[in-house]
């Protein structure tokens, strides 16, 4: 019993940690809750639908697909909405108001041209899971798990060891400072969407494999992103990552002894323990250094 929780707890915790790493790439330069990334989630899981079900393409290759249509999303929803506001100098509560706006008109689409039914990636005849240290675990999750891997460590070699990564821990650190280096923090802005909305394409292929596919399935994946992001320590790429994983495992832990319907109840309890204990998450809140 014990094995088969720590699975799911990793597993789970894998999905979460690529939701909160994707909403904290775009967080660290524009510093507003985008929460329309939960509907660029969902967008990518119907994609993939389309490629796989609809006509007939490889998973791999539709998850390649989904993702970068999903990056090309996102970053029109920046260049249409938010620039605008950014050039006047808008209030936070406008761009948070405005993203709600975003999410419901994209979940309106979604739904229009997909139809509000339940739809799934999962086809054929249901196969046995392989034992693993006494634990199940099937060929979707293990799919997951590998790729979440790969994704977790191309991010961190493209943010550390690349041009545009040191652009973009610049801009997070010091917008001003950044601009008179010759940074164009506008520049840096449309690449932390392309590359935070493909992580979220890549992220709603992983749930769509693991659960079903409904258009408004990106608004529990995206208030899980965000506490994961603030028990690490809001804007912190190594604090999103711890903070998925430990809200995986005490999810899934958590069920032990109660039922699995409290499993946003336990989330919600550790973010209001992590807000009262230590308000700035477990690498604490990025203010003048970055932190990664």
């Amino acid at each position: 019993m014990l094995e088969q929780l720590l699975m799911n707890g990793l597993i789970t915790g894998s999905i979460y940690t690529l939701i909160a790493l994707s909403f904290t790439i775009i967080y660290r330069t524009v510093k507003f809750f985008h929460f329309a990334h939960g509907v660029v989630i969902a967008t990518g899981a119907y994609f993939a639908y389309f490629f796989t079900i609809s006509l007939g393409v490889n998973i791999i290759l539709s998850l390649f697909l989904a993702s970068v249509l999903t990056g090309i999303i996102g970053v029109a929803i920046d260049r249409l909405f938010y620039f605008p506001l950014r050039r006047q100098k808008a209030p936070n509560l406008v761009y948070l108001i405005t993203s709600f706006g975003i999410f419901i008109f994209i979940q309106n689409i979604l739904q229009l041209i997909f139809g509000a039914q339940i739809l799934s990636l999962r086809t054929g005849e249901v196969i046995r899971g392989h034992s693993v240290f006494g634990a199940i675990i099937t060929d979707a999750q293990i799919l997951i798990l590998v790729i979440s891997c790969i994704s977790f460590v191309i991010l961190w070699l493209f943010i550390q060891k690349t041009k545009i990564g040191k652009a973009m821990r610049a801009v997070s650190d010091d917008t001003i400072a950044a601009t008179v280096v010759g940074i164009y923090p506008e520049k840096i802005i449309t690449y932390s969407f392309a590359i935070g909305s493909v992580l979220a394409g890549v992220t709603g292929v992983l749930i769509a494999l693991e659960t079903n596919i409904e258009p408004n399935m990106g608004f529990q994946p995206i208030l899980k992103g965000i506490i994961a992001s603030i028990i690490g320590g809001i804007g912190s790429i190594p604090g999103a990552m711890v903070g998925g994983f430990f809200l995986g495992f005490a999810e899934n832990l958590g069920v032990w002894k109660i039922q699995s319907a409290w499993k946003d109840t336990i989330s919600f309890g550790i973010l209001i323990i992590f807000l009262l204990i230590k308000p700035g998450g477990i690498f604490g809140i990025k203010t003048d250094k970055e932190q990664v």
